[in-house]
């Protein structure tokens, strides 16, 4: 379990910024996100760099500052899964960047950048 502070609240989470990050058994680069104050505040995301190897988001210099992160190997790249009946699909146009070495974390709208809101998740 790691621990993750926002700098801001994820939309539609608000007034929540502290999450813990956990590992789904059996499933390599899948994690349930919850918040700290109520457990009921979860949602799933994937691990960008196993899931899309392929997936290279650009953030901005402020936004790098914000998080504290000196180089791309500094974050991690975690992108909300939205599960439904017909397929689970992938928000690519906003992942959520975390800082490796201390847990800051921001999601981030990707603009000018052409990544499909809802893009289907395929087998590995």
């Amino acid at each position: 379990m790691t621990a993750l502070a926002f700098l801001a609240p994820p939309p539609g989470f608000a007034p929540f910024v502290d999450f813990t990050l956990s590992d789904i058994d059996g499933a390599e680069g899948l994690y349930a996100l919850e918040a700290t104050q109520d457990a009921g505040i979860r949602l799933f995301v994937l691990d960008a760099a196993v899931y899309l190897p392929d997936y290279t988001p650009v953030i901005s210099d402020e936004q790098s500052a914000a998080l504290g992160l000196a180089t791309a190997e500094d974050a991690a790249v975690l992108v909300v899964a939205n599960p439904s009946d017909e397929a689970t699909t992938m928000n690519l146009m906003a992942p959520i960047v975390v800082n490796r070495a201390t847990g800051v974390s921001a999601q981030v709208i990707l603009e000018g950048q052409n990544w499909p809101l809802r893009a289907e998740l395929a087998a590995r």
